[in-house]
């Protein structure tokens, strides 16, 4: 679709007051967003259906943002339509890695990860998706296979080793995860920080987001002993570090075939080629780690 197209689409939406402008908004690698300012304020409107190859479904996705919204962690929804979704505009700045690891915003983003886990479920309705990491890696492993894509020579290695993170990993919690905490995925109002993009959020164990947020903020290993430290309110034991770094480096795996897969199935102009070779070196130094402790 055309961005003319589109932007006639969203035009015909029924909720606008006068004459909007629009303007494309730059930085999402899974959708397509835009700024749609009329007379009632501004808003952010997401092109984006349905992707089950990312296991990505759009109820779900909307479900989870009212809920984190009802939470207090997200933009309101002013309005879903088909593949559009139509959302309250934050005026606020996007994190970057080097804010996320900031020993001033460190707490604060690990604060809003928290109470996602632990407050949205109560504002859910309707059905909800689980995110397992593990079943996530085994489809992209088949999908890459039968794609003939570039990577597939790597492919039973890379399926044996999640299988071998699965059972390194456990035992497991659960809690409500977001599953994507990319620095993009942080506003900063200049008040407080929002929460945003729901369309990997599911029920997870904890150790995915937490091992998420440091691989790709990158952490100090102090830092991540901070964090486990403040997020679980107890110290750390050898057990709960073996668990989790096992889960960071799930994390890294399934990003690195998160973007295999995008190299043939996704429209959007993104290095994905880039991003992959990016997101492997973190995942074989991580591996390389986790190995030799």
């Amino acid at each position: 679709m055309s961005q003319s197209d589109l932007i006639t689409r969203i035009r015909a939406l029924p909720i606008w007051q006068g004459e909007i402008t629009a303007q494309p908004l730059t930085g999402g690698i899974t959708n397509v967003n835009f700024k749609v300012t009329n007379l009632s304020g501004s808003y952010v409107v997401r092109l984006g259906d349905d992707i089950p190859l990312h296991q990505v479904m759009r109820f779900n996705e909307l479900a989870a943002s009212r809920a984190a919204h009802a939470a207090g962690l997200s933009p309101a929804v002013v309005h879903s339509e088909g593949d559009l979704t139509v959302l309250e505009f934050i005026e606020s700045r996007t994190l970057t890695e080097a804010d996320v690891r900031h020993f001033d915003m460190l707490p604060r983003v690990l604060e809003l990860v928290k109470r996602c886990h632990h407050e949205v479920p109560a504002h859910l309705r309707g059905p909800s998706l689980v995110f397992w990491v593990f079943h996530v890696i085994r489809d992209y492993a088949a999908t890459l296979s039968e794609n003939s894509s570039s990577h597939q020579t790597l492919v039973p290695e890379l399926v044996d080793i999640g299988n071998r993170l699965e059972q390194q990993a456990g035992p497991y919690d659960m809690v409500f995860g977001h599953n994507d905490l990319l620095c993009g995925n942080f506003l900063d109002d200049g008040t407080r920080l929002w929460l945003i993009d729901f369309d990997y959020a599911g029920f997870n164990s904890p150790l995915f987001d937490l091992g998420g947020l440091a691989s790709n903020n990158g952490l100090s290993p102090d830092q991540e002993d901070w964090m486990l430290e403040s997020y679980f309110e107890t110290p750390v034991t050898d057990d709960l570090r073996h668990r989790y770094t096992a889960m960071k480096c799930a994390s890294l795996l399934r990003e690195t075939m998160w973007s295999m897969v995008s190299e043939i199935t996704s429209d959007i102009d993104f290095d994905y080629a880039a991003y992959t070779a990016e997101n492997l070196a973190r995942f074989r130094a991580a591996l390389t780690d986790f190995e030799n402790t």
